[in-house]
This record gives C-alpha cells, sequence and structure tokens, in this order.
C-alpha cells in the first residue's frame, strides 16, 4: 500500500467538480460539490445518531436501501436541517443531477453542510448543478474545497493497494472543523475506490473501520447533525469482487483504515481555531472498549485541551479525564507521558508524578503535533482517539458563527 494523489479522483473512472452556485453569499466560494463515477456503485454509508438530522439523511437511507449509487452531490452554507421543506430540497437536489448527469435520482447521495435552521431553496442549483457537471474532470480539489465550512484547509487521502493482484486505489475527502464529536461517523466524508466489493461487505468494512477512526475524533463535544459517511466502489479495477470474509476483505479493510484515518487526523489538527492536532494513544486496557473510552475521555478534556494550548505540562488532568471516564481503572497502575517531534518526557508513574524539566516539557508541548501516551497497565487493549487544543479563537469563531 503506498499514499498517492487524487483524492477522490484517485480511482478508475471518477470524475469530480466543485463550482459556486449561489448558496454562499462570497462569491469568491466554492459552494457546491459533484463526484461522479462512469459506472455504478456499491454505496454504503453511515450517519449522525443525533436526533436532529439534516433532511438529506433521510434522503440517502431511502436512495442506499438497494446499496448503490452513482454520485455524491453536496452544499457548503446551508445545511438544509430544520426546514419544513427539506426532503423537497434534498429530493430536488438528486433529481436535477440526475437529469444532468442521465442517471436514476435514486443513485444519487446527497449532503449539505452550513448553517441549520436556515430557509433554504433550490434556485442556486438549478443552474449550479448543470455548471457542475459540465465542470467533470480530474478536479478533486475543487470538489474538496466547495464542501468546507470554517475549514482552513481542504482535505483530501488517497492510496493504491492491491487485492488478489490487481492494482485498487482508494481515494476520500472530508470536511469538519467544529461540531466534531462524533457518534457513528463524522461530520461529512466522501470515499471513492475502483476496486469491486459487494455492497454487504462495503458496508461491513465501513461500519467496522468507522469505530477506530471517526468516532474516536472530537473536537468540541458537539455531534454534528448532519455527520455522513458514504463510501463508493464502481468495481473498475478489474479485481474478482470481495463478497466474504477473506484475505482480499482484509487487505480492502486495510485501505479504508488508512484513508479514513488520515482524514481524521486532518479534521482533528484543523479544529476551530486550532493550533495542536492532539493524539492520544491508551495501551495496556483490559478490553478495547475502556481503551477507546479512555482515549477518547483525555482528548474531549477542555483542561487538557486548554493545557495543551498553553503548552503547559499540567499532566493531572490527564489523569482527571482518566478518572471519571466510566471505566473501572486501577488509577494507582496508570503510567504517562508527553512525547512530540521534540522528544519526549515522563509525567507520572504507576500514578503519581515524577521529576521533569518543565523547560524540557514545554519545548515538547510547542510542537503542532501532541501526542498523549498512557499505558493502564492492566492488559492488552489499546486505541488512539484525535482532537486538538482549545484556543481564544474557537469562542471567536462560534461567538457569531451564524452572522
Amino acid at each position: 500500500m503506498k499514499f498517492i494523489d487524487g483524492g477522490v479522483c484517485a480511482a478508475k473512472g471518477f470524475a469530480a467538480s466543485g463550482v459556486h452556485c449561489g448558496v454562499r453569499r462570497n462569491h469568491s466560494k466554492r459552494d457546491l460539490a459533484l463526484i461522479y463515477s462512469e459506472a455504478r456503485c456499491a454505496a454504503a454509508a453511515v450517519y449522525t445518531r443525533n436526533l436532529v438530522k439534516g433532511a438529506p439523511i433521510a434522503v440517502d437511507r431511502a436512495n442506499l436501501a438497494d446499496g448503490y449509487a452513482q454520485a455524491v452531490v453536496c452544499n457548503s452554507g446551508n445545511a438544509n436541517t430544520c426546514n419544513a421543506n427539506g426532503v423537497e430540497i434534498a429530493e430536488g437536489m438528486c433529481e436535477l443531477t440526475a437529469k444532468a448527469l442521465n442517471i436514476d435520482p435514486k443513485d444519487v447521495i446527497v449532503s449539505s453542510t452550513g448553517v441549520i435552521g436556515q430557509p433554504m431553496t433550490l434556485d442556486p442549483f438549478v443552474t449550479g448543478i448543470p455548471a457542475a457537471a459540465a465542470a467533470l474532470g480530474p478536479n478533486h480539489g475543487d470538489a474538496a474545497e466547495a464542501i468546507l465550512t470554517t475549514d482552513t484547509h481542504a482535505k483530501e487521502v488517497a492510496v493504491s493497494f492491491e487485492l488478489g493482484g490487481v492494482e485498487c486505489r482508494m481515494g476520500g475527502m472530508a470536511k469538519g472543523s467544529g461540531m466534531i464529536h462524533p457518534n457513528m461517523a463524522t461530520m461529512l466524508v466522501f470515499i471513492t475506490t475502483d476496486a469491486a466489493v459487494s455492497p454487504a461487505m462495503l458496508q461491513k468494512a465501513l461500519s467496522d473501520v468507522v469505530d477506530y477512526t471517526f468516532n474516536m475524533v472530537s473536537v468540541d463535544g458537539d455531534t454534528s447533525t448532519n455527520d455522513t459517511c458514504a463510501v463508493l466502489a464502481n468495481g473498475m479495477a478489474g479485481n474478482l469482487p470481495v463478497a466474504e470474509d477473506g484475505e482480499d476483505y482484509e487487505a480492502f479493510r486495510a485501505a479504508l483504515y488508512e484513508v479514513m484515518r488520515g482524514l481524521s487526523r486532518e479534521i482533528a489538527g484543523d479544529g476551530e481555531g486550532a493550533t495542536k492536532l492532539l493524539e492520544c494513544t491508551v495501551r495496556g486496557a483490559w478490553d478495547l472498549v475502556t481503551a477507546r473510552v479512555a482515549a477518547k475521555a483525555v482528548i474531549c478534556s477542555s483542561l487538557v485541551k486548554a493545557a495543551m494550548f498553553g503548552a503547559d505540562a499540567n499532566w493531572g488532568r490527564v489523569l482527571c479525564a482518566l478518572g471519571y471516564c466510566g471505566r473501572d481503572i486501577d488509577v494507582t497502575k496508570i503510567d504517562m507521558d508527553f512525547a512530540s517531534a521534540a522528544g519526549r518526557i515522563a509525567m507520572c508513574r504507576s500514578g503519581a508524578g515524577v521529576e521533569f524539566s518543565e523547560d524540557e516539557a514545554k519545548k515538547i508541548l510547542l510542537e503542532r503535533e501532541i501526542h498523549i501516551e498512557v499505558n493502564l497497565n492492566a492488559g492488552e487493549a489499546e486505541a488512539t482517539a484525535w482532537g486538538c487544543d482549545l484556543t481564544y479563537d474557537y469562542v471567536r469563531i462560534n461567538g457569531d458563527y451564524r452572522t
């Protein structure tokens, strides 16, 4: 497996575009993305568990009931959530996309992101979707840009890998910067591959990998109303279809993991106002659930996040988070280090502090990527979670997000 360029256009048969259609007031901002496959695709998706859901999710559940799709259309600037005509708008976007691409409306995945409860009409899409269709090509960067809201940069990952001796490719793009505390998937993520995979095995792989990647990300503890992660597999690589467990399924799952892990890190590191990516790995847990819950508790702690912003080696805040995470942890066995590109330093052993250099600790914590390494010394399970620091800018951004 190797990382390659191309994003959602890295795989054979996929094209993309990103245009400004008028949902956003700023005409310099792209606000409509389109992804299209030459061949109909096996498709799978996971969605938010927030009881308040964007209208596109209801439409996508219906459209993907047969396990197939051929295109993705997504706008930024308006979440199409809590609108009386939300489903009508989402279905209308599918209809317009289908007409522009000459495909079935049921083969369109639709998504929206932006302000909740904002009135919405189909007017921008009547001309915007045909324009996006006309612009289709290897324009993965334009598409990745068009789905952004408060993100500071586009997020893309692509890999090449082999299934049964046949080279396959997979690429993904994501948006997400605030209102990020997934409980199924994350913000908006679209992944494409030319591997041949049955809808059932595609859904199995996605549902499995999401628990190790996007469900281990948190920026601010708020679960979005529109979280969607969708994968399309068009089979154009020509491999024997992955239709059951085995070596090929594991290879496909490994590729999916690398793409989703890479996007998870990108999302966490680009949290609203963030200056640092935080990665917490909990080892030595007696079961996987404990490892996951403990790691997530650390990167969700506002006090830990604030300390990391200030490069303050306040390791007691990490132990505090572990202590309230709700799992049976023997705090007298906990070892913890802080690490970064600048080095590694021990913070505590057996639940008690050890002598350390404040200057050395600050040097380590001033880096862009910080690793919080925890060992519970109780078993063999481990898990990693990703988050970011909490800065003044987070409040500034969200203080006037709507206006």
